[in-house]
Parts: C-alpha cells; structure tokens; sequence
C-alpha cells in the first residue's frame, strides 16, 4: 500500500490534549471527535507567519473574513450565504448556550431528537431549560441498522407540550447521516408553521462522503431560512478544534438583530488572532487537502466495517454518509451497558464513547472515532477480536 500523509503516528500524549491526557495509560483512543491526522501546513503557516509580528495585540475581523467564509459555503454546499448573516461565536455548544440565553427564557421547553450529542441536553438543562424528546426511528435491513428517520407525529406531540426551540444535528452526530432535502423541507414546514425556532448544528458540514451531499437547513426553503440559526465550523475538517473558528449564519434580519446585539453587546463576537487566521487559511488553500482526508477517512470506514463482518460479525456498524464517527450497534454480544464498556476498556484496551450518553436510545452502541492512521485501526480491531472472543 502506498504511504499516506494521513498515516504518519504523531506522538499527542503530554500535549494537553482531552482525547490523550484525561483517559487511563494503554488505551487506544478512539473516542472524542478531533482527528490524529496532522494539521494542515497551509494552516500552521498561516500561524508562523502572524508569529513573525512578537506582538500578540488585540486583533479585529477584516472585511475579507465573512466573504471568504461565504464564498466557501457557497461553492461547497450551494448556499448563496451574505456576509451580513454572519457572525463569530466561540464555539457551537456556546453558541447554542448563547441563543438560549439570549432569546429563551429559563423553564422554556428544548427539542431534541436522540440519540444525539449528548451536549444539547447538557447545556440546555444547565441554562434552566426543560427538554423534550423526540426519538429518531431506527430503520433496519436484514437486520442491520442502516439509517434513522424523524418521527414527526412525534415532534408535533413535542410542539403541542410547549417545544418552542428544536436543536438539529446535521449531518447527525453519532450516526453520520446527511438529511435528505425532503425531510428537512418538512421539518421546516412544521417547525416555522408551529413559530419553534431550529439551532442547526452542522459542524460536520464539510465532511459528506462520497456519493453524498450535506444540505444546509436553511437553504431547503423560505420557511427554513426564515426560522433559523445555523452554526458551521472550519474545525472537525481541518483538525483546529483547539483554535475555537466557529460561526453562525441567520438570514432573518428580525431573529439576527436579537441575537448579533446580544453577541456585540457581551464581546462574544469577537474572535482570537489565530481563529481569524486558521479559518481564512482553511477556506482559502483547503479545497485539495480536504478532498485527500475525506478519501483517507472513507477507507478507515470500509476497514473497520469489513474487518467487522469477516471476524466480529456480533457488531454491526452503521456506514455514515459524513465524518470520522462510526456508529457500532454492539447488542448482539448480549451484554448490558457497564460490562460492554468494561469489555473495551479493560479487555480490550479501547477507548471509546458510550452510546448511552447519546440518550438511552444509543445502550447497546458505541461511537467509534477513525480519523487516525490505519495501523491504530488495524491494532484497535485484533484488541477488538481478541476481547470478543472470551466472551
């Protein structure tokens, strides 16, 4: 096999970082979402050329900023994004934090759809929020899970107990899925029709497979820009996740006004040196780099699911459509939540997250971190085999 750039082994543990630093020594990481692969060097010289200046003053937002962000949006995705819809925010849960704390009232009542990050319901119940469940629906062939769908009887049910906010995960986090256009025209139709504001979190935008396409929430129809707040980030595609480059895009003017004065008014807007530099270098000499990754991934993901059916044919992987996250429905080994985690950790010398932690939905699952070069892969899935095969 030909050597990869995406296969060199960098050395992470000491750095400080959460995926290394804050597990137990001789586990396999393979769990919190940033990647192993190397940032980019149109990235870090982006960095090493501010560092030239020894001063790190205060820094502003250039006119260039949002129209880069913009044209990228617009080539990658079809969404013909102004630069006034535009604004900073210091990181997507935050921003979601923020658009409560800005435009709700504590005891207001939050939508979720598990499982899902399990974020939304942390920050929503610790700004005083009530939150509501809306359960995807698993869809099965020959028994396998293959994909969810929304339960939108079920979300009206939600709607008529008080929703007044649904938070949306797309692509979906854990499972991958990139949204078809017609159910989020219909999600639009209920949410605006029913005046439920939608915080589109889709900081995996940039990342669609192959022979997929992400849409963007609000670009599907009037309704959809009219009732929206979307959050996009540079940082899963580009591995700066430690930088903070999210932003948030708002096409109505009305719902914009509400919550860039809220930002303005607190500093939130305002980015650090190195986010202006990393997002204008990502979205400028990102194109190819991007394109690379996304292949390297899509093979992660075709190992770790071959090598499963040929030798642990008891876990079945769910094929995402966008990201580095798999999806692994682990039922079949017959063992309740703690001992499947106990299996990996301690049997196994695996790290990975929890399914349940994505809402009782995800007992039984894991989600499985590939953004790393394949040898840790082919080391994880022998551990993998070797602790399955004592049950």
């Amino acid at each position: 096999m030909a050597h990869s750039e995406f296969d060199e082994l960098i050395p992470r543990k000491g750095s400080g970082c959460v995926k290394y630093d804050r597990i137990p020594d001789g586990l396999i990481p393979l769990w919190v979402a940033d990647m192993d692969f190397r940032t980019p060097d149109f990235i870090l010289d982006a960095i090493r050329h501010r560092l030239e200046c020894p001063v790190l003053g205060y820094p502003f937002i250039p006119d260039c900023y949002f129209r880069i962000v913009s044209s990228w949006v617009r080539k990658l995705h079809g969404w013909a994004v102004r630069p006034e819809w535009m604004c900073y925010v210091p990181g997507i849960v935050k921003g979601i934090g923020l658009v409560q704390c800005s435009l709700l009232h504590k005891g207001e009542k939050v939508i979720i759809q598990p499982p899902v990050y399990h974020p939304f319901r942390i920050v929503s119940e610790k700004n005083g929020m009530q939150v509501l469940r809306n359960p995807l629906v698993p869809v099965y062939e020959d028994g396998r899970l293959v994909s969810y769908e929304m339960d939108f009887d079920g979300l009206s049910r939600c709607i008529d107990e008080g929703g007044k906010v649904l938070i949306l995960s797309n692509p979906q986090n854990p499972s991958g899925i990139c949204w078809p256009r017609r159910t989020l025209e219909r999600l639009a139709e209920i949410t605006a029709g029913r005046g439920v504001l939608v915080i589109s979190d889709e900081i995996h935008a940039e990342m669609a497979h192959k022979g997929y396409v992400h849409t963007p929430y609000a670009s599907v129809s009037e309704a959809a820009a009219s009732n929206s707040i979307t959050f996009m980030a540079p940082s899963k595609t580009f591995n700066i996740a430690g930088v903070v480059s999210s932003y948030a895009i708002v096409p109505n003017p009305e719902l914009r006004e509400r919550f860039f004065s809220f930002m303005d008014a607190n500093e939130l807007d305002a980015p650090s040196i190195f986010s202006i530099e990393t997002s204008m270098a990502a979205y400028r000499h990102g194109a190819a780099w991007r394109r690379r990754m996304l292949s390297y991934v899509e093979g992660n993901i075709k190992y770790v699911d071959g090598y499963l059916r040929r030798n642990i044919p008891r876990i079945k992987a769910m094929l995402p459509q966008s990201s580095f996250l798999m999806w692994l429905d682990c039922r079949e080994l017959g063992l309740d939540q703690k001992k499947l985690m106990r299996l990996l950790e301690k049997k196994a010398g695996l790290y990975l997250n929890d399914g349940s932690m994505f809402g009782e939905e995800g007992t039984g699952f894991v989600r499985l971190n590939v953004g790393c070069p394949r040898s840790v892969l082919v080391n994880a899935m022998a551990r993998l085999r070797d602790a399955c095969s004592r049950i």
